[in-house]
């Protein structure tokens, strides 16, 4: 028996383009008094990145597979088939790397592997849809002489920051600090490099701040308006907007402001011609502002949502749902007077004519540090299986 253990370096959650760092020991569990007859062998062990992609029959028509589906595992096969197994197709594929051939472990001994691979920077972001699924997974393979190959699956979370790809590095760094006594891989300077660059970009491009004004009405006149600040948020950000209903003509009994989500199907792979587009909810806030003259409203987007992107398949689009009840009349209250020395009494009507109606608008979400959005991942940073 053989354990086998798997530690990413840096948590669950990468940024395409960045360098995946996973530790993998290999562990003779007996006690060191054993015997040498107790010693274990293994043949031989790989390890691969692969990005699964999954989609729902009853919304997304996709072309027939070339790909040979490997469900079964010959009993003396060394063929190492990363998504050997999972559902859908395997779209994204580093190249397999070898960790070692011939390991012999005696009791109580173990050894660990280094297991290094850049991400690649034009793949499509984990994202877990009504629709789709992108799921990235780093396998690592292992195999007794004459035994079926066993399969160990490290799942991770991959965000996607566009203007990373076209973005060239300096060939001169005289100029950049560096610290002459610490030796630095070239690779592993170039991922903090991008990580560096991302966190600046990001910065810029969600620091921005300018008045966006937006006046509400429906058919019978001037309900308020509408006021925020910024259209361009990070993951793990607050969206804060205020109303102000004291220009208003028609009185607005209720608001409520949702988060949401727009899950679409590129128009050639879609199920049924012109099928609905799908909407998740994030976060809302409801609230009844009759005889308000302000108010506000604060959505946190969840640091383990999805941003929004863009594939040959499916889009996802992020907006602010708005829905407004209002009155038709100009008061919402009437008054009962009581006997001359007791102050006047407000009381609500009983029944009331109300209109409703709903605004969208669209805003847009980036990644963020992927150290922050480790500490809500629901991945695991390390995994083990027993062989």
């Amino acid at each position: 028996m053989i354990e086998v253990l798997a530690k990413l370096g840096r948590g669950p959650v990468f940024l395409a383009g960045e360098v995946l760092e996973c530790v993998i020991t290999f562990t003779n569990p007996l006690s060191a008094s054993s015997t040498s007859a107790s010693s274990e062998m293994l043949a031989w062990a790989s390890a691969q990145i692969h990005c699964q992609f999954h989609a729902s029959e009853n919304r997304v028509a996709l072309p027939p597979s070339d790909g040979s589906k490997h469900d079964v595992q010959a009993e003396n096969e060394t063929v190492f088939v990363p998504n050997r197994g999972e559902r859908g197709q395997c779209i994204l594929s580093t190249p397999p790397k070898i960790l070692f051939c011939d390991l012999r472990l005696d009791p109580g001994e173990s050894k660990s592997y280094s297991y290094c691979e850049t991400l690649p920077i034009d793949g499509p972001p984990s994202f877990r849809g009504q629709s789709v699924k992108y799921v990235y997974k780093l396998t690592i393979g292992c195999q007794r002489v004459n035994s079926p190959i066993k399969l160990l699956r490290v799942p991770f979370r991959v965000l996607v920051l566009h203007g990373l790809k076209d973005y060239q590095f300096p060939q001169d760094e005289a100029v950049a600090p560096s610290n002459p006594f610490l030796e630095e891989e070239e690779g592993l300077k170039k991922d903090s490099r991008l990580a560096d660059l991302a966190t600046e970009l990001l910065m810029v491009a969600t620091s921005r701040r300018s008045l966006h004004l937006y006046n509400i009405s429906n058919t019978r006149g001037k309900v308020g308006s509408f006021c925020i600040f910024k259209t361009v948020y990070k993951i793990g950000e607050d969206v804060i907007g205020t109303f102000n209903f004291s220009e208003g003509d028609i009185p607005c009994l209720q608001f409520s402001v949702s988060l949401q989500t727009e899950e679409s199907i590129q128009e050639e792979f879609q199920r049924r011609r012109g099928q609905p587009v799908s909407f998740s909810t994030h976060a809302r806030h409801q609230e009844a502002c009759l005889h308000t003259a302000q108010s506000s409203f604060s959505l946190p987007i969840p640091l383990s949502s999805t941003p929004g992107f863009t594939t040959n398949i499916v889009s996802l689009k992020w907006r602010l749902h708005f829905e407004f009840v209002t009155s038709g009349e100009s008061a919402g209250t009437c008054f009962v007077r009581g006997s001359q020395s007791e102050a006047v009494t407000w009381t609500g009507v009983e029944q009331m004519e109300v209109d409703t109606f709903s605004w969208d608008l669209p805003i847009k979400v980036l990644p963020t540090n992927p150290i922050l959005a480790s500490y809500v991942s629901q991945f695991s940073s390390t995994n083990s299986i027993t062989i």
